[in-house]
């Protein structure tokens, strides 16, 4: 490649980078550690790490390899890893363990490791931010008004939750591992499910409104009668949604849009949880939304407030909470949410 050339792509990956810096970090601290870094990487992979960049995650990307075990030197006193999402994601951030690769990426094998392979994938849109454990927030305080129910309208065939969890058509068969797909995803506004189920066959999935480029379940081409502003509003904020993966262990759920959504799941909670605990995931985080050993002591399980409930099911509401700390006390007063019906482990 041309040095001007390449040292176009340099320019305007430093222009890409994070408007605000850490509190330890002024501007142009990172400045020689990543021109550092970027002399490192080949032609082809600082290409790939400005389409990365600009697209903001939006668009695939490959991976961005750099050798594995190099010196970095006083100039580079980070992984490469880390000082890439520091500089493009999360000024914040500090350690590897605070970092998982997201599933698609070909060096993902932990928390922030990539196995003994001699290089590994320094893209930071190919990793997610684990989500920590939350302090909720204090429970709703209910005044003169009652619980609000929206008077919703029922359109012919449309498909309704109720409290007693009557899953007839929703449940899923033994037959299903048969057919070849580890999940089926339902999506509800309020109480009327709109769409049929979604069968997931690929070990991933993205669940979105509006994603330019990739495929996976189109929440944007579901149509209903009769949407109230609360929901046109909340799918306004999906765009692009979450990615779903099933992995070794369990089942992960990555914040890709640009809003928070809000998880509740029979295993996320610490162990002897028997309230209703519901979590916050910020975006650009991922949680484990599903774990597999965790669920093989769940016999008997209740959903609190729901009535008996698939143990192995998980559910996300796109913005907006619910549970003890919010004024909406149960899921079916979210505006859009999402029901995941899992196989049942093996």
């Amino acid at each position: 490649m041309f040095r001007s050339r390449r040292a176009g792509l340099v320019r305007r990956l430093w222009r890409q980078r994070c408007a605000a810096p850490s509190p330890e970090d002024g501007h142009g601290a990172l400045k020689p550690a990543a021109h550092a870094l970027f002399k490192k990487l080949k032609d082809e992979e600082l290409e790939l790490l400005v389409q990365a960049v600009e697209s903001r995650g939006a668009r695939e990307s490959g991976c961005v390899w750099v050798a594995r075990g190099e010196p970095r030197g006083a100039k580079q006193a980070l992984p490469p890893q880390v000082l890439l999402c520091r500089l493009y994601r999360w000024p914040d951030l500090r350690q590897p363990h605070e970092l998982k690769h997201l599933s698609y990426c070909q060096s993902a094998g932990g928390r922030g490791g990539c196995g003994d392979a001699a290089a590994l994938c320094c893209n930071p849109h190919h990793f997610s931010r684990l989500a920590a454990p939350e302090t909720p927030p204090p429970p709703y305080s209910k005044t003169s008004v009652g619980p609000y129910w929206p008077d919703l309208p029922e359109p012919p065939g449309s498909q309704l939750l109720e409290f007693g969890c009557n899953r007839a058509d929703t449940s899923l068969s033994r037959s299903a591992v048969k057919d070849g797909y580890w999940c089926k995803l339902a999506y509800w506004e309020h109480r009327t499910r709109v769409g049929r189920l979604y069968a997931v066959h690929e070990a991933s999935v993205n669940v979105f409104c509006e994603l330019p480029q990739g495929s996976g379940f189109c929440l944007g081409q579901l149509r209903a009668a009769n949407r109230s502003e609360a929901v046109r509003r909340a799918r306004g904020k999906i765009g692009r949604g979450l990615l779903l993966s099933r992995e070794p262990g369990g089942v992960w759920a990555y914040n890709r849009s640009e809003h928070p959504i809000f998880v509740n799941s029979p295993t996320l909670g610490p162990p002897g949880t028997r309230g209703l605990a519901v979590h916050k995931v910020l975006p650009g985080y991922s949680v484990k939304v599903f774990d597999y050993e965790r669920a093989g002591c769940l016999a008997g399980w209740r959903h609190p407030g729901d009535g008996p409930c698939d143990p192995n099911s998980v559910r996300i509401s796109f913005a907006k909470g619910w549970g003890p700390c919010y004024s909406r006390q149960f899921i079916t007063s979210c505006p859009c949410w999402l029901e995941i019906l899992l196989n049942q482990p093996r």
